[in-house]
Order: C-alpha cells, then sequence, then structure tokens
C-alpha cells in the first residue's frame, strides 16, 4: 500500500517536472506569453512571397471567366459593327501632277540678269533671281487659308462642305443633315454656342476642307499627288478638278500683274535715261515681261500639268468597317481580362486574409485551453 502512494507521489512529480520543462520552452518562444504557441509563419510566409505569377495559375484564372471574356469581347464587337454600319462611305479622288515647264522667260531674265545686272543695279533695278520654284510656291498657295476662302466662295461650296450626311448611291444625290441645313429656304438650322453662328464661319469651312485636302511630292520623280475626300464621288472629283484649274489661273494671274508692273516702271525708267546701253536692257527687259504676259495666255496648266486627271471613285475610301470591328472586338477582349485577373487576385487575396483570421481563432483557442490547462494543474 505504502508503495503504491509512493509510485502515484513519483507519478505526479514526473508530471509536474514535464508540465514545468514544456512551459520553460513556450516561455522561451514566447516570454511576454508563456502559454501562447508558437505561430506556423512558414506556410503562409513562403505562400505570400512568391511574388511572381506562373503562366499555370494565369491561364486558370483567364479560364475560369472564359464567359466573362467571350461575353464582354462579342458584345463590344457587335458594338463596334453597329457603329461602323451607321458610318457613312467616304471616297477620295485622286490627281497626278508634274511640274510645268520652265518659262523661256525666266531663262531670258537669268541670261540678262548675268549681263547687264551692272548696269541695271545703276539705275536703281534690281533684276534680281527669276528662278524661283514656282511649283513649291503654287503648293503653298494652294494651301493657304485666303486661296481656300476664295476657292469655297467662288464655286458655292459651303453648303456641300458643311451639311452633308451621305450619298445616296441610286439616285446619285448628296443628302444633305436637315438639323444643319434646310435646304427648302436656304436656311443654316445647327444649334451652336455664342459666338457661333448658325451659317459656318470662313474659318471653319477653311479647316473642313484642309482636312478633306492631301497633298504629297514624290522625292524620286517629283509628281505631285492632289486627293479630296468626300461622301459624294461626283463632287470629289469635281471640286478636284475645280482646284487643279484655280491654282493655275491663281499662279497665272499673279505672273501676269507682276509682268505688267514691271513694264510699266522700265517704261517709266527708259524714259527717265538717256544713256543707250541703259535703254537696250530697259527695251530687253520689257520684251522679257512681254513674252511673260504672252506664255500666261496661251498656258492652261501654267504652273502644275496634269498626268493623271482626277476620276470618279468606283470603291470607297473609307471607313474600314472589318478593321472597327476587329479592334472593338480587340478593346472588348482586354478589357474582360482586366475584369476577371482583377477578381481572380482580388478574391485570392480575401481567401489569404481568412485563412490569416481562422489561424488566429485558433491559436487564440489554443492558447487559452492550455493556460486553462496549466492553471488547473498548478492548483492541484
Amino acid at each position: 500500500m505504502q508503495e503504491s502512494r509512493n509510485n502515484i507521489v513519483d507519478k505526479k512529480s514526473h508530471q509536474g517536472t514535464n508540465n514545468s520543462s514544456s512551459a520553460q520552452v513556450e516561455g522561451k518562444n514566447h516570454p511576454e506569453h508563456p502559454h501562447y504557441i508558437t505561430y506556423p509563419h512558414h506556410d503562409i510566409g513562403q505562400q505570400l512571397s512568391e511574388d511572381e505569377i506562373d503562366l499555370a495559375e494565369l491561364w486558370r484564372a483567364l479560364w475560369s471567366g472564359k464567359l466573362i471574356i467571350l461575353t464582354i469581347s462579342f458584345a463590344f464587337a457587335i458594338a463596334a459593327a453597329v457603329y461602323a454600319i451607321k458610318l457613312p462611305n467616304v471616297y477620295k479622288a485622286t490627281t497626278q501632277l508634274a511640274p510645268a515647264s520652265e518659262q523661256n522667260s525666266a531663262s531670258g531674265l537669268a541670261k540678262m540678269a548675268g549681263q547687264f545686272g551692272g548696269l541695271a543695279s545703276l539705275a536703281g533695278i534690281n533684276l534680281g533671281n527669276s528662278g524661283t520654284d514656282k511649283t513649291g510656291l503654287a503648293l503653298e498657295v494652294l494651301q493657304s487659308r485666303i486661296f481656300i476662302e476664295n476657292f469655297i466662295n467662288k464655286y458655292q461650296l459651303l453648303v456641300p462642305l458643311m451639311a452633308a450626311d451621305y450619298w445616296d448611291a441610286v439616285s446619285n444625290t448628296l443628302i444633305l443633315n436637315d438639323e444643319i441645313y434646310n435646304a427648302d429656304n436656304n436656311t443654316w438650322l445647327r444649334e451652336v454656342k455664342a459666338p457661333k453662328s448658325p451659317q459656318p464661319t470662313s474659318w471653319e469651312a477653311y479647316e473642313a476642307f484642309k482636312n478633306k485636302l492631301s497633298i504629297s511630292t514624290s522625292k524620286e520623280t517629283g509628281i505631285i499627288t492632289i486627293s479630296i475626300e468626300h461622301y459624294s464621288p461626283e463632287i470629289a472629283k469635281q471640286w478636284l478638278l475645280w482646284l487643279v484649274d484655280e491654282i493655275n489661273t491663281t499662279m497665272r494671274e499673279q505672273d501676269k500683274a507682276e509682268a505688267q508692273r514691271s513694264i510699266d516702271y522700265l517704261t517709266e525708267k527708259l524714259e527717265e535715261t538717256q544713256l543707250a546701253d541703259m535703254q537696250t536692257v530697259f527695251y530687253q527687259l520689257i520684251e522679257e515681261q512681254s513674252k511673260t504676259i504672252m506664255l500666261a495666255e496661251v498656258s492652261l496648266e501654267y504652273v502644275l500639268k496634269t498626268i493623271d486627271p482626277a476620276n470618279v471613285p468606283d470603291e470607297k475610301d473609307s471607313p474600314k468597317r472589318a478593321l472597327i470591328v476587329v479592334l472593338g472586338g480587340l478593346l472588348g477582349g482586354i478589357l474582360s481580362v482586366l475584369i476577371v485577373l482583377i477578381r481572380y487576385f482580388t478574391n485570392k487575396s480575401h481567401s489569404i486574409n481568412s485563412q490569416f483570421a481562422d489561424i488566429d481563432e485558433a491559436v487564440t483557442l489554443q492558447s487559452a485551453i492550455s493556460y486553462g490547462v496549466n492553471a488547473k494543474q498548478e492548483s492541484n
């Protein structure tokens, strides 16, 4: 009997020794809270330290949201198709031009500048350099505001330029937008804010025409390509023909007026001088300027010579409806992929946070149980 009591005492003392040793171990891990269990950081920390996303996980995320991706992409493609169908066709008329041959008067004036330039300068006359680039000057004039405004007013292009809606191919008729212009009483109806008026200004017309006009020059051959876009192919062709004719006429009239002013000036100087050599120079200069006027009168293509005249285009130039639909589908696909990935990784982050919460709750519960067990043992 006495031996059994001693055995029970020995077991209790052994259990107390084990409990004190485990408490010491726990105290080493958590000196401030000796009854907490070691926090299992290893697995969760390893999971969070993986910053790179492997392709398998990315594919799983995209595959899980495939319905969202297909639905949004299809919806964007349908919307782009509807938008592309509503766009009116735009036709482009094109012509190719070459610089006209240099006039004989220009070369004659250049020769005279070399021969009699000194004598002319004594009389206060500057022969100058007549070999200017008339082609480059003509192209700059063609794109100038004053030329385009005069061109629009001369041929009355304001209504088809600013109020066109689309072209009816069946009736070959340009349909006007009745919300902008009333063709019955020739009244502008567009709604604009002050200081603008319902009728477009000359600056607005210039900007609209400039956007429809394109000019390019080949560096290899020097061939000039001029194009005009419009809803009506007939109007695009007619405008282009008028434009080429108008720039030749403008440059021709400018040279004629300049030559006439030169003749008047030279005639006045001729009457003032008594030197025979100077009179010879003046007579030759007057002769060259008279040739300039004569050649300008007979040359229809004065600056730009037509190589390939403008024709009515059979096929539209824009819009590229297939490209619009493809771009719409791609935009929808990109947007849907972003939505799917954001949802996937947001849910993944919430899942990790919930795991942390569960672990914290389990650790707190286990610590409370351990603390209660140890307290009961100490009381015993």
